[in-house]
């Protein structure tokens, strides 16, 4: 039993209450990102002081993590290694401090963090400083990784269709990321570099989707040539929606127990794919196939294949009747 098998929604007519809509959210967000104060950047990107702590006993992340909030909510708890009993705690730079001081004072109140709450005992197997510059490479390396993947799959689009549905296709990648970190921000999450990792992932997951659509748009112009642009985008849209819901749904579910599940450590990850899969299937219908018709110039009237069809036709036609 196929879902959706006879979708007939008119998706296409609500596709400019949906970009006011994302404009409405994304200018609202971009202002709240800038009333903060930019994005807030992890441990990775500002710097910071990472130790390693080997316990003498199986102990669980979320009772190191408790002990040592009160040294630093911002504070980083992950399994380490392959035993059960490392772990590694990272704690953001302060202000103005020196490498060596940031070391010395964050060991030293992790060690007291620890021994408060009776998880000794314990050996510090390793300190390490995450320097500024180190962060601030970081940070510009997934830049660039992100404007290398938009502008691959610009390439991509236009090569393989037509450069007003690459255009869109991009549109809405950039649409999901702005809306992620609009989200990101609202609900005060870090930008880590896992987070960058999951930017990138539903960027590729927006375009698969919308690349899907975009193919089906392509094989009905060849047979439904007297229809507009904005018929022949709404019905693919409709054809294509069971395997948009199938894949959507699936890849939710899966996010959503690594949320529940997995940890503090994944649960930014988990956000943000959650906050992905579910704007990318969004502006897959309502940004890229919006923005292909308007570009397009085609979204009334017959396509130009059908206009040239009809002139030709007509022309016969007068040769013949001569």
């Amino acid at each position: 039993m196929r879902i959706f098998a006879n979708a007939n929604f008119n998706f296409i007519r609500w596709r400019w209450h949906a970009l006011i809509g994302s404009i409405i959210v994304i200018w609202l967000g971009v202002s709240t990102i800038f009333l903060r104060g930019g994005v807030p950047m992890g441990i990775e990107f500002r710097g910071g002081a990472a130790v390693v702590v080997q316990f003498n006993k199986p102990t669980s992340d979320e009772d190191v993590r408790r002990a040592i909030d009160p040294v630093s909510h911002e504070a980083q708890v992950q399994a380490y290694g392959t035993s059960s009993n490392q772990v590694m705690i990272r704690i953001p730079m302060a202000e103005g401090a020196a490498e060596t001081q940031i070391l010395e004072s964050g060991t030293q109140q992790i060690e007291d963090a620890l021994n408060k709450a009776g998880l000794g005992p314990f050996t510090v197997s390793s300190a390490d400083f995450i320097g500024p510059a180190v962060g601030a490479d970081l940070r510009t390396k997934g830049i660039w990784a992100t404007v290398a993947a938009l502008g691959g799959i610009l390439i991509y689009t236009a090569f393989r269709f037509r450069p007003a549905f690459a255009v869109g296709a991009v549109v809405a990648a950039f649409h999901d990321i702005l809306i992620t970190l609009v989200f990101l921000t609202w609900f005060k999450y870090d930008m880590t570099l896992n987070i960058i990792a999951a930017i990138l992932t539903i960027t590729g997951y927006s375009v698969n989707d919308t690349i899907v659509v975009f193919d089906r748009v392509r094989e009905n112009e060849r047979t439904m040539r007297r229809k507009p642009l904005s018929e022949i985008v709404n019905i693919s849209v409709n054809q294509t929606l069971g395997r948009t819901f199938i894949t959507s749904t699936a890849t939710l579910l899966a996010v959503l127990s690594l949320y529940a599940l997995g940890g503090e450590v994944l649960r930014g990850f988990a956000f943000t794919m959650i906050i992905g899969v579910i704007t990318g299937t969004y502006s897959t219908v309502f940004i890229a196939a919006a923005l292909a018709i308007i570009l397009s110039h085609r979204s009334s009237g017959p396509t130009q294949a059908a206009v040239a069809t009809t002139k030709t036709n007509t022309k016969s036609s007068r040769r013949v009747s001569a």
